[in-house]
């Protein structure tokens, strides 16, 4: 009897090698997505600190020049649009995120149906060996019957 080949087996080798690649794409995909995160993270903490600094000289009693408050002023707005600009990188690293898992998933499921495939095929061929085996045992049997 002839060995089992599977005749997709090349296929099933390449569909794992991308479903590797995607996996990996999404690996990465979800670590800068948590980058960015952190990065918006600090932002924010740096954002807080000086606001505390500026309530915290405000509330002394001193005076404050004009210049002084242009210049929070500034710090605030140029902060806000660094803040701004870190959640629009945040929401297309998201969506970046969800192509790669989109993608994934479904090589994920053509990946299975071929390894379902392969199992069926696997399974005929086995019982198609042991349909062949009991056939010549049946025949050997037989023969041994007509000796006697």
């Amino acid at each position: 009897m002839k060995k089992f080949k599977f005749q997709l087996e090349t296929l099933l080798k390449v569909t794992k090698r991308k479903k590797d690649d995607a996996e990996m794409q999404f690996a990465e995909a979800s670590r800068y997505l948590e980058e960015c995160r952190a990065k918006l993270q600090e932002l924010l903490r740096e954002m807080k600190e000086i606001q505390e600094e500026f309530a915290a000289l405000t509330s002394e009693g001193k005076t404050i020049t004009i210049g002084r408050i242009m210049i929070y002023n500034q710090f605030f707005n140029w902060k806000r649009t660094q803040i701004e600009q870190q959640q629009q990188v945040i929401l297309k690293a998201t969506q970046d995120k969800q192509q790669k898992l989109k993608a994934l998933m479904k090589l994920m499921t053509y990946l299975k149906s071929i390894e379902q495939l392969k199992e069926k095929r696997l399974n005929e061929y086995n019982a198609e060996v042991l349909f062949e085996e009991q056939k010549m045992l049946d025949e050997i049997g037989l023969q041994l019957a007509m000796r006697k």
